[in-house]
């Protein structure tokens, strides 16, 4: 029994724990080297071929790890709150939108100003998007209006043709 335990106690001292032992006897006992590979003979060092590949694996799974790998809580709480970066562009105030909205009451001025603000690279580009949205909401309004009227133009040329038939 003591024997037993000695001899765990200088497998222990020799390469670790008891478990890395036995694998690496179950290695030795499959052909297997210590660097996982085949021996073919020598039982050397692997050469530099099998080096590359091995560290090209090795880069493969720690780019694999790194993509997959969860965010600590500290991570996600940075993320979370981030300080405002200096890039943004202040946001339009209230008084310039009130501006806007009474220059877009005067007749022509106003195509002519949504033209401007949403092409003009100055403007603020919440102003911007605003106008570019504008426009193309009323080119659609204007081609369904162009629409209705032919369709009832076409509806009220039938009907008039139709009653001097009935007349």
């Amino acid at each position: 029994m003591d024997d037993m335990y000695n001899d765990e106690n200088q497998n222990e001292n020799q390469n670790g724990t008891p478990d890395e032992n036995q694998n690496e006897n179950e290695r030795e006992n499959n052909g297997v080297n210590a660097w996982g590979s085949s021996e073919g003979g020598n039982g050397q060092q692997p050469g530099m071929e099998e080096q590359s590949q091995q560290s090209g694996r090795s880069t493969v799974q720690e780019q694999l790890q790194q993509q997959y790998r969860q965010p600590t809580v500290q991570e996600q709480l940075q993320y979370q709150y981030q300080q405002p970066q200096d890039e943004l562009e202040e946001p339009m105030t209230m008084g310039e939108w009130m501006i806007t909205l009474l220059i877009m009451l005067i007749p022509c001025a106003n195509i002519i100003m949504a033209f401007v603000w949403a092409f003009s690279s100055t403007e603020k580009k919440s102003k911007s998007n605003f106008f570019k949205a504008y426009l193309i909401f009323m080119a659609i309004v204007i081609v369904l209006s162009i629409l209705a009227v032919i369709v009832v133009g076409v509806f009220t040329a039938s009907v008039v043709s139709s009653s001097y038939y009935y007349g």
